[in-house]
């Protein structure tokens, strides 16, 4: 196990951090390798003493990236949200994981373990999420090979019998676990070529983490569909109760519809190209509050002047045109006049701009990019203007709904 551990340090130096923190509890109930949010690593004396040492190695990378990524809280919210609380829900969940994690971090010195699943042998896309791959992901003839995964609670959330517990020897407090995704990914920014573009975007992330726009969404929706005509539409889909009552005729009834979203991105020369790349970061989350839907987000760029509002294809080919003054009210107007009009605007900007006088007739909520220490609210380079009262506003990269 040792000699492993020290041969996918070699070869993914930017993992050492991670991989020194598991501690190795050894257990004959643990079908393979397994791990818990506790960064401790379940063993079977039986299987290590039949694994190569290059293939080991590949198990050791695989089980520290479920920890790093997180899939055990993930995998919690997932299964809350979607109402996923089997035993075969929870592998579907192990798998999607899997696929998230396999599907670049192998070759480049370390080698792919017999069994681990990647996305094409179940006929799905790389460079996904796990939520994404839980998505189109069924069990039948192409999982049925990968029945026997368990990869434990620190994968799926699913506590199994063989856990210490958070009162068991040698597990990770909050503290230190946020304290070595931090450290690994100092590691992969510092030297971002030698490390995939999956664990690179992952880095970003933690560095600067996205809004949970799920709930700040929703709560800018609930206000915005509680007027009579707004945020649904009729649909035969389901048909309507009435219709028992005509015997003949088919009515539609009012179905709710995920909101449509503006995003309104400041470009102009006052927000960084880390800033930038932080905002894609919230624009990929947004749709993925919205459930995947891309065609319900659209994207302004402005400085002094609203590009056309563009509709949401991949979060790495928006346009972000700019570089100039700032009047985030051209870029609102821009967002009220695209059709469908929007329910909930979303400006990401660092509130240098002058903000429109009249409340726009959505929701709106303003994201304001984290300025470091050196900004001074005395220096001539920075002016913040307040937002308006009518706006909610976050500030990007703190935790969901602390305001600015």
């Amino acid at each position: 196990m040792y000699a492993a551990r020290l041969h996918a340090v070699r070869v993914r130096p930017y993992l050492a951090t991670a991989l020194f923190a598991l501690h190795v509890v050894e257990s004959r109930d643990v079908p393979t390798m397994a791990v818990d949010e506790h960064w401790r690593c379940y063993v079977s004396p039986s299987f290590v003493a039949l694994m190569p040492v290059e293939e080991l190695a590949g198990v050791w990378v695989h089980e520290v990236s479920h920890l790093l990524r997180d899939h055990h809280g993930r995998g919690d919210r997932v299964a809350r949200e979607r109402g996923l609380h089997g035993v075969a829900d929870r592998l579907r969940m192990n798998i999607a994981a899997d696929c998230e994690i396999n599907d670049d971090i192998y070759g480049e010195g370390l080698v792919r373990p017999a069994g681990a699943v990647l996305p094409e042998d179940l006929e799905l896309p790389h460079g996904q999420l796990m939520e994404d791959y839980l998505r189109r992901l069924g069990l039948g003839p192409l999982t049925e090979r990968f029945a026997w995964l368990d990869c434990g609670s620190g994968a799926d959330g699913l506590v199994r019998g063989w856990d210490l517990g958070p009162e068991g020897a040698h597990g990770l407090g909050p503290q230190e676990r946020d304290a070595v995704r931090f450290r690994v990914a100092q590691g992969i920014l510092g030297r971002p070529g030698d490390a995939p573009a999956g664990w690179r975007r992952w880095a970003e992330k933690a560095f600067h983490p996205p809004q949970q726009w799920r709930e700040l969404l929703g709560a800018a929706v609930r206000g915005a569909v509680s007027g009579a005509g707004s945020g649904g539409d009729y649909s035969y889909g389901r048909p309507a109760r009435r219709s028992a009552a005509l015997p003949g005729a088919v009515l539609p009834s009012l179905r709710r519809r995920p909101p449509r979203v503006t995003v309104v991105v400041d470009t102009s020369g006052s927000v960084s190209d880390a800033e930038l790349g932080s905002a894609l970061l919230e624009v990929a989350e947004i749709s993925r509050a919205l459930g995947g839907r891309r065609d319900l987000v659209s994207v302004v760029s402005c400085d002094a002047a609203a590009q056309t509002a563009q509709r949401l294809c991949r979060e790495e080919d928006i346009p972000l045109v700019g570089g100039g003054g700032t009047d985030l009210r051209e870029g609102f107007a821009t967002a009220l006049r695209t059709w469908p009009r929007p329910d909930v605007v979303v400006v990401l900007t660092d509130g240098q701009t002058p903000w429109p006088v009249a409340q726009p007739s959505c929701r709106t909520v303003v994201g304001l990019f984290r300025r470091p220490g050196r900004w001074s609210e005395d220096s001539t380079e920075y002016r913040r203007r307040e937002p308006p009262g009518w706006a909610r506003v976050v500030t990007l990269g703190s935790a969901a709904g602390d305001p600015s």
